[in-house]
């Protein structure tokens, strides 16, 4: 489906008369979702009185004997954090090289020539995180590409069930490489936040034939059908190109701490309910919402979480507990996050966004597009186009990959 991203307005009202035309009734749907949905707000709640954290974590040396209900709990909590994915002393290595690469090769100065080129995050209440437009420096490298987070990855993979209706859609132990940037946020910071939000698609949600047809429980009514994790047509959605929109099926966003953080921190807040899409969804097509609105759902932007439609979720939004250099935090890419307004530690707060994109066909095709960035150093092919490590000192080149990292890449 194309979507006219010029007449949006007009778009989503053809979108919602569509959706309504099946004869389910909307109305009925949210109410037993919202039932679902206030049920695990109670439970988060009630854990969070008691001084404890809704978000799964297990230590990357125990994941080959993680059970089934732990299983189960990552997949309705909809995230995790991995811990002691790598040893301190490496990681404090990865993040003086990172700081060194920045400040050697004159970051700064060429950030403020291109500033305001990446306006992806323009729509969220708080201005746009510290998140560096750096894609191929060696730590960064060297964690996507290792073997550890090759093994992480094929554990969290084969949480989702990839052999569906649809039939294989991607291949579980086997990761596409997705160059995301890193970001490196100072102590005391206080401007670079972001409000509550989800990547990889706004309207498109509604819009687009491949997201209907992942959502096609919901949009039929069939609450009790829906299965975040069933991978069913996932790889088929079309994302309204954008910079920083990811244009990659992602079965988790994630990323890897460089340095200790915790609540406070500027760390990151999550709503750990994998099924919430579905009622954001059911909410938009509630009779309050205006017929040209997905509640303020905006083309090429993050998808906005309000108060004015969604602040019964927003009751669930927490912040991860502390993580230590090394540990990796991974969620669903239906998951609302976002990040803390102000850093009061009296460290950096430092992590490299590293996701999971498994093989199949969609993910390949971004793969032949982003291997010319990596071998020029331009930036990557989903983000603006600042190509600030054409000429920088130090990057990590084609020649520096090992077996693993060369397949990952598509070579």
């Amino acid at each position: 489906m194309t979507i006219n991203t010029d007449h949006i307005d007009e778009e989503i009202k053809i979108a919602k008369s569509e959706l309504s035309g099946g004869a389910v009734d909307f109305k009925k749907a949210f109410d037993l979702m919202d039932a679902k949905i206030e049920r695990e707000i109670r439970e988060i709640e009630e854990l969070v009185s008691r001084g404890k954290s809704p978000v799964p974590e297990i230590s990357f040396h125990n994941l080959s004997s993680a059970d089934d209900d732990f299983a189960d709990m990552v997949r309705k909590r909809g995230c995790v954090i991995v811990r002691n994915v790598f040893s301190k002393s490496r990681v404090d290595q990865w993040n003086e090289s990172l700081l060194d690469y920045v400040r050697e090769n004159n970051y700064f100065d060429k950030q403020a020539q291109k500033a305001g080129m990446d306006k992806y995050f323009s729509a969220l209440a708080s201005g746009k995180p510290q998140i560096f437009g750096l894609y191929w420096s060696r730590p960064q490298m060297e964690a996507r590409t290792s073997p550890e987070m090759a093994e992480l990855r094929s554990w969290l993979n084969r949480l989702w069930k990839w052999d569906s209706e649809n039939g294989v859609e991607f291949n579980p132990d086997q990761e596409c490489l997705y160059a995301d940037r890193l970001r490196q946020r100072e102590p005391g910071d206080n401007t670079l936040g972001l409000s509550p939000h989800i990547d990889g698609g706004s309207v498109e949600r509604w819009l687009d034939d491949g997201y209907r047809n992942v959502y096609r429980h919901i949009f039929s009514g069939q609450i009790d059908q829906y299965d975040p994790f069933d991978a069913a047509y996932r790889t088929t959605s079309s994302e309204i190109p954008s910079p920083a929109v990811c244009s990659m099926f992602r079965t988790y966003q994630g990323w890897t701490a460089l340095t200790r953080q915790g609540p406070g921190d500027g760390t990151l807040n999550l709503v750990p309910i994998a099924s919430a899409m579905g009622w954001m969804l059911l909410r938009a097509l509630q009779d309050d919402v205006e017929e040209s609105s997905l509640c303020e759902a905006e083309p090429g932007r993050a998808m906005v979480v309000k108060d004015t439609y969604h602040a019964k979720l927003l009751r669930a939004y927490v912040p991860i507990p502390e993580v230590r250099p090394g540990d990796t935090v991974w969620w669903h890419p239906d998951v609302v996050h976002g990040v803390e307004d102000v850093n009061n530690n009296s460290g950096y707060s430092n992590v490299m966004y590293i996701g999971a994109a498994p093989d199949c066909e969609k993910n390949r095709a971004f793969l032949n597009k982003q291997r010319p960035p990596f071998e020029e150093g331009r930036s990557s092919p989903d983000f603006a186009a600042e190509n600030y490590e054409v000429d920088f000192r130090g990057r990590y080149e084609k020649a520096d990959l090992s077996a693993l990292g060369r397949k990952q890449m598509g070579y």
